[in-house]
């Protein structure tokens, strides 16, 4: 076969390789596709060319003008991409437009029917095989994602997956070439390369083969990377430690999978227990170290003290705030400063910060016999809460005060406080003649009865005192244990709700709960006698903020099916009208949550309430697990709660105010009554319990 490179006309013979400057080489008007080529598919050409050189020639026809005459350039009837790719080649400057291109000159066929064959008749490879040469080159030849994509014009990334898709067991690659997969399944599949898993996975696989369920099952004992224990040691450091992260390819998996969880336990432990070390240096007598917080611990807490800053700490913090103010004026962020500016400011806050945490302190002898738990936060972060005391050392950390004189003396006649045998009479002329003598215990009752009636009139007149005493009472109670130190006989009872939902006391809701009460704690005066004043010397805002805290403490909306309390229920329904409770801010339904633990019915009703009916309809024919996860991820983000959880409208009845007057001739229901509305209670109770 001839051939021969063109720079004049070329005669117009058919069938002979030919060799045509670029620069000659021109799109045939009568090219099958209209459709231009897409950049991606030109650079991967051009690509290609480089490192292989043009694999497939060019099939070309001379241009003649109207009356035949040949113009000296060529049309290229098949080839026109890589035209293109060569085109892109020599505006990288990666050859001259003068380059010869391997053509073959065709002018006994039709033009557009040549076009067209090229591009219908053919077979594109099947992606698998395409999969496994990737992979046959990075192993056998040794090359990276970067070197061969380079080669084929692609981004490392395409090339990483495709190898990741190599990697998938040749029994699953054999499946998705019989059409038994999909390929966003097999992808699903190559989140990671170990084949027993894939074949295991899908061995155990139902009709339902939805990619996020085999991408679930796949890593269902793996951690995910934003789970708090992987935050806290970090990707590095586990890493290092020996441990490897599953890193999903084809979706996003927000930082991979942490294979082996034990490993991160260990090193998630040992890293608390460096911080328990740095915070027993403290003067601590004990720490403990744990990843979730013992709640059954059992001990007494104390909390800081406020501490009066020193008059140089003062005019430092002064100056500090003023300088703060002058450098973050302007700016709304710390990305909007400069580096240097950014830099200062976070040093004068750093420094802040420690001054101001001279503002409280722990009494040394709560600090020398006691303790603190270091924890993880549920976002990651260390959490470390002080002042825990063992019973056995709850004396040491809280002496008792010694007696004042005037206190009650300890009596001298016998142990009980009664006089021996035949004192009697001695006894008689003491209480006669003994000056000072106390009065005695019936008289006393018999006072304190008239004064104690005096006070319940008195304050129910003072509704600011009654503020302050009922304040008092419940404060003492929630953050000091001292029933007795209040004289009303208000016992607030806080309910532990771990025992009824369990992790609920780890969730970032009652870690809020913890920081209100944690805040109002270390402001409390230590010993309880000082709390009257405390509270007397708050302003009217502030007492009302600790009055509605302590009231929350306490509140109890538990339904439970042994315990039938219509009455409470029906005004937690009504608190949380008048709160506008949204619960949907700080729960979500999961499977663990809610949908694994209910019928089929209650999550399609769930998916057609919160989503829609068609919806509903597409996951009624699942196994209950699919359906529960499939319910999962439809009811993200809806604000979908149960019944239980929902907030009631407004009563649209108002009651008019009763006057003082009024409320003394208001009726009280009678005995019947009050049965038939106990009756109809407990017939209520039975329905919640039902539920």
């Amino acid at each position: 076969m001839n051939a021969a490179t063109e720079t004049v006309a070329a005669e117009p013979v058919s069938g002979v390789e030919i060799f045509v400057p670029l620069a000659k080489l021109k799109k045939s008007p009568k090219n099958a596709r209209k459709v231009p080529h897409g950049e991606a598919a030109i650079a991967a050409l051009a690509a290609s060319i480089q490192h292989k050189g043009l694999i497939q020639n060019l099939v070309v026809e001379p241009e003649t003008k109207e009356d035949g005459t040949p113009t000296g350039n060529y049309l290229v009837t098949a080839g026109e991409g890589r035209r293109l790719a060569m085109l892109l080649r020599a505006k990288r400057k990666q050859i001259k437009k003068s380059e010869p291109v391997r053509c073959w000159l065709d002018t006994a066929n039709d033009p557009s029917e040549i076009s067209l064959d090229e591009n219908v008749t053919r077979t594109p490879m099947h992606p698998a095989d395409q999969f496994e040469r990737f992979r046959e080159l990075s192993d056998g030849k040794g090359w990276g994602a970067e070197e061969i994509g380079a080669r084929f014009g692609v981004s490392a990334g395409v090339v990483k997956q495709r190898l990741r898709l190599g990697a998938v067991s040749p029994k699953l690659l054999q499946v998705y070439r019989e059409d038994g997969l999909t390929l966003d399944q097999l992808m699903a599949f190559a989140i990671t390369e170990d084949h027993a898993r894939q074949e295991q996975v899908f061995e155990g696989l139902h009709h339902n083969r939805e990619p996020w369920i085999i991408r679930r099952d796949m890593t269902a004992a793996n951690v995910p990377a934003d789970d708090r224990r992987a935050v806290f040691v970090g990707a590095d450091a586990y890493i290092e430690a020996g441990g490897t992260i599953i890193r999903d390819l084809f979706s996003e998996d927000r930082g991979g999978f942490f294979e082996d969880a034990g490993l991160l336990d260990m090193l998630a432990a040992e890293k608390l227990r460096e911080i328990a070390g740095g915070v027993q240096a403290e003067g601590w007598k004990w720490t403990e170290a744990h990843i979730d917080y013992p709640h059954a611990h059992g001990m007494r807490r104390f909390y800081a003290q406020s501490v009066p800053l020193s008059d140089e700490d003062e005019a430092r913090l002064e100056a500090l705030s003023t300088e703060h103010d002058a450098l973050a004026e302007g700016y709304s962020s710390y990305d909007e400063m400069p580096e240097d500016v950014a830099a200062k400011l976070e040093a004068v806050s750093d420094e802040i910060d420690v001054i101001s945490a001279k503002r409280s302190a722990y009494d040394g002898n709560v600090v020398a016999h006691g303790g603190a738990f270091v924890v993880l936060h549920h976002d990651g972060s260390v959490r470390v809460e002080r002042g825990f005391v063992r019973l056995e050392d709850e004396a040491l950390a809280d002496p008792q005060p010694e007696p004042e004189e005037g206190d009650a003396a300890v009596p001298e006649n016998g142990d009980d406080g009664q006089p021996e045998d035949g004192d009697e009479e001695a006894q008689e002329i003491e209480e006669d003649e003994e000056p000072g003598k106390p009065i005695s215990d019936s008289l006393t009752r018999d006072l304190s009865a008239h004064r104690t009636l005096a006070l319940r009139v008195a304050l129910a007149e003072r509704p600011d005192t009654a503020l302050i005493a009922l304040t008092h009472t419940l404060t003492a109670q929630l953050f000091y244990s001292y029933a007795e130190a209040g004289c009303l006989e208000v016992r607030p009872t806080v309910t532990p709700l771990g025992s009824h939902a369990d992790g609920i006391e780890d969730t970032p809701l009652a870690a809020r709960a913890n920081e209100q009460h944690e805040a109002w704690a270390e402001r409390m005066p230590r010993d309880v006698a000082d709390l009257w004043g405390f509270i007397v010397a708050l302003d009217d805002e502030k007492r009302t903020l600790l009055l509605a805290h302590c009231a929350a403490r306490t509140v109890n909306a538990l339904r439970l099916p042994w315990d039938r309390k219509p009455r409470s229920l029906q005004t937690a329904d009504r608190l949380a009208t008048a709160l506008a409770l949204d619960v949907a801010k700080d729960w979500t339904p999961t499977v663990d949550s809610y949908l694994g633990r209910v019928t089929k019915a209650h999550i399609v009703e769930a998916v057609s309430e919160g989503v829609s009916e068609d919806a509903a309809r597409r996951i009624a024919d699942m196994k209950k697990p699919d359906m529960a996860h499939a319910a999962e991820q439809l009811l993200a983000g809806t604000g979908w709660l149960p019944v239980t959880l929902r907030t009631p409208e407004p009563e649209t009845e108002q009651f008019a105010p009763v006057e003082a007057e009024e409320a003394e001739a208001v009726e009280q229901p009678s005995e019947a009554e009050t049965s038939e509305a106990q009756a109809q209670d407990d017939e209520a109770s039975y329905a919640v319990a039902a539920e």
